[in-house]
């Protein structure tokens, strides 16, 4: 069955609690259902305007911009709904939710939002349980990360978070394991991040003519080979952690883009079914002007794998 979200093309300002939000994520709002691949289709094929003119989907809008909104279609069918007990596990993964603002304990595996072949994502599962609010991202974890993800439950949080996220003062802290010994305590990487395909897939490399990133690794703990690490990001580039690790000559275990074959089959023959990297602490300002600070505990299948190494 094939449903309509919009059956004309309308014009949309864009109002002051929008300010500064990228045009992908102004439209997926609004196209609820739509899978994020028809988005960016009809962006670059020029259906989606700004002010009269084509943008791209990371392109920044500001109040009172007008954007032209196509016709789009959902198809809607039984294999599209969220499971049951997918709804069941977010709710109980909320670990923070207060004045506009989520925080959620996101599940190893799953997506942040559908698109490529899939049909929903978690944003998508949160939205169905708050349907009264407006839900956004705030930032992305890759669909193999767990950890500690913010939401936006309203316009003036999400202008208010994206504000913290632009100038890097939402403070985020990972937990990863590096395949090798990380040779001091603290060890800073200071190297700007690019992007390059190889046979059609995207990678990030450290490349002089990137976008500056920089990330601190706290060693927490040495094993036979191994370093289990904390990683700070004080820059917040795509894979920014796992390429400053490989840089470092330390691929985080598990990462099937940035380590060997040969080492993917070591750690999945140790029961490792995914990367190592875990996303365990967020701190951010409240809309109220407070510092918080939420955690989120390493998972059973990466605390059973540290386990073993001892």
């Amino acid at each position: 069955m094939v449903s309509k979200v919009s059956s004309a093309v309308s014009q949309v300002e864009v109002t002051k609690d929008r300010d500064g939000q990228r045009l992908d994520n102004f439209l997926a709002a609004r196209l609820k259902g739509v899978p994020r691949s028809v988005i960016y289709r009809v962006i670059r094929t020029g259906q989606v305007r700004v002010n009269g003119g084509r943008a791209k989907p990371a392109t920044r809008l500001k109040s009172g911009d007008m954007v032209r909104i196509p016709p789009a279609t959902v198809r809607s069918n039984k294999s599209g709904d969220i499971p049951p007990a997918v709804m069941q596990l977010l709710q109980t993964s909320i670990c923070y939710e207060d004045d506009g603002v989520m925080v959620i304990d996101k599940p190893a595996g799953m997506a942040v939002h559908g698109g490529s072949g899939l049909s929903w994502g978690v944003i998508d599962a949160i939205r169905k349980l708050r349907p009264h609010l407006n839900v956004d991202l705030v930032h992305r974890l890759d669909r193999e990360t767990s950890g500690c993800m913010l939401l936006a439950l309203n316009g003036d949080a999400l202008k208010y978070l994206g504000a913290q996220m632009q100038d890097n003062s939402i403070e985020k802290r990972y937990l990863c394991l590096l395949d090798g010994q990380l040779q001091q305590d603290l060890v800073e990487v200071q190297e700007p991040i690019g992007k390059f395909e190889r046979s059609g897939q995207r990678f990030m490399r450290v490349d002089p003519g990137g976008k500056p990133a920089h990330t601190t690794f706290r060693r927490l703990q040495t094993f036979a080979g191994y370093s289990f690490a904390e990683a700070k990001l004080h820059t917040g580039r795509t894979h920014q952690i796992r390429v400053h690790a490989n840089h470092l000559d330390l691929p985080l275990a598990g990462d099937k883009l940035y380590s060997s074959a040969s080492r993917q089959k070591f750690w999945k023959a140790r029961g490792l079914k995914r990367i190592f990297l875990h996303a365990h602490q967020v701190s951010f300002l409240t809309m109220k002007g407070h510092e918080q600070m939420v955690s989120c505990p390493l998972p059973n299948d990466l605390s059973d794998l540290l386990q073993g190494l001892e």
